[in-house]
């Protein structure tokens, strides 16, 4: 597999990078025919993609200088583009619980992906933890997918994922201040740290958003409020995710990483695509992010006096990151970690959460009146819902229960 080393590629001249409408919209991919992770990475370069034009947006708001402004103004419009052809790649007859499948098993693949390979163990830790939520989640949709459509989620994820309870959703939800984390060191944090963190950053918020933009359309009460449970577990992971990026970060330098990382997940997704037509878009669009990033380089170097290279520290970006099967890894994760809570921004085991740890009470609070991760089990078929019922599942709920019952205190006041 080929090396990203982006000072090496050739970019596309900014002024050849226009597309017109037929450019941008592309015939779809065929959901029967195609493959799961052909799949995901359209979905993940979405979701790259949106990213990168809402920071440029709000680069655009906070920046004093015009010349920022009009470049990012123009590096947008063609980010803009590339995440409307990316988008379109998914297919009319591609129900939404069927899509949010694809969602989760990007989160869990390429979350499992970015851990393995994680310099930083802080990040590390971080990822492991938000995976075994995620990994929850694609049980509980695949659960409303028997429900809604009479769907087997095997046809989505094609064996390459497993579905079965993760960290039970009922017991993710946390008192905001549980979502704090620390940051990295933007002048010691390897770059491959960077990658990882504006691209799952990037995944998570598109999660997020998909889902409180999607869930409405369904008039099944459990439907309904299974998104939006689980929408805000996805705000949840955007929050901490966020955090670990160093805010002493200049505006121009997240912009630069930002459109670094396109091109290093475009690069990633050409050289792992079976897709000879999607792949020939992944390789076209990593070249025209080369030039996005020469162009905040040179920014930088007009507006800070600085050199992009000595931001990176590195010529080269590795691993790649792939889409694969990682069913060792994660139930390796769940074995381990299964009973982990966030506290101070550190993760400890249930069992040494204090008695008045805030998210105690938070869940009595949100779980007052049903859990919808929880009531959709009941609607699958046997072979799903009896997933729900291994031995390490049911002990961390008992133990989470016991626990919020014990820790009486209120929500604090913040």
């Amino acid at each position: 597999m080929a090396q990203f080393k982006p000072f090496e590629m050739e970019g596309i001249p900014i002024d050849e990078q226009l597309m017109n409408w037929k450019d941008m919209v592309k015939a779809p991919y065929d959901k029967k025919a195609v493959d799961a992770y052909t799949r995901t990475r359209v979905i993940l370069m979405n979701g790259i993609e949106n990213n990168a034009v809402l920071m440029s947006h709000a680069i655009e708001r906070m920046h004093p200088d015009p010349e920022v402004k009009r470049a990012m103004a123009l590096i947008r419009r063609i980010d803009s583009q590339q995440q409307l052809a990316v988008n379109w790649l998914n297919p009319a007859d591609q129900s939404v619980i069927e899509t949010t499948l694809g969602y989760e098993q990007v989160a869990v693949d390429l979350t499992a992906n970015l851990a393995k390979n994680e310099p930083d163990p802080y990040v590390k830790q971080t990822l492991d933890f938000a995976l075994l939520e995620d990994f929850d989640h694609l049980y509980r949709y695949a659960c409303l997918y028997d429900y809604i459509e009479g769907g087997d989620p095997e046809v989505i994820v094609q064996g390459k994922t497993d579905v079965k309870p993760g960290r039970p959703t009922s017991i993710e939800h946390r008192h905001p201040d549980d979502s704090m984390r620390k940051h990295y060191d933007k002048d010691s944090a390897d770059i491959k740290t960077k990658m990882n963190y504006n691209t799952i950053v990037s995944g998570e918020q598109q999660t997020m958003l998909f889902y409180r933009s999607h869930g409405f359309m369904y008039p099944d009460a459990i439907a309904r409020q299974l998104y939006a449970e689980i929408a805000e577990i996805e705000e949840q992971h955007v929050t901490q995710y966020g955090l670990l990026g160093d805010p002493r970060e200049t505006m121009l330098e997240k912009m630069a990483m930002i459109e670094l990382n396109e091109a290093y997940n475009y690069f990633s997704c050409a050289e792992t695509e079976s897709d000879s037509r999607i792949r020939s878009i992944w390789e076209m669009f990593a070249r025209m992010e080369i030039t996005h990033f020469a162009m905040c380089a040179e920014l930088i170097r007009k507006h800070e006096g600085r050199d992009i290279r000595d931001i990176m520290k590195a010529d080269v970006i590795e691993p790649l990151i792939v889409f694969e099967s990682n069913k060792d890894y994660v139930n390796r994760v769940i074995d381990e970690q299964l009973d982990l809570s966030p506290h101070n921004m550190e993760f400890v085991r249930l069992r040494d959460l204090p008695d008045d740890w805030a998210s105690f009470a938070y869940q009595r609070v949100m779980n007052a009146k049903g859990v919808p991760s929880e009531d959709v089990v009941g609607k699958a078929v046997r072979d799903l819902a009896e997933r729900d019922q291994a031995e390490n599942i049911r002990r961390v709920k008992q133990e989470m229960a016991r626990r919020v019952e014990k820790g009486m205190a209120a929500v604090p006041a913040r």
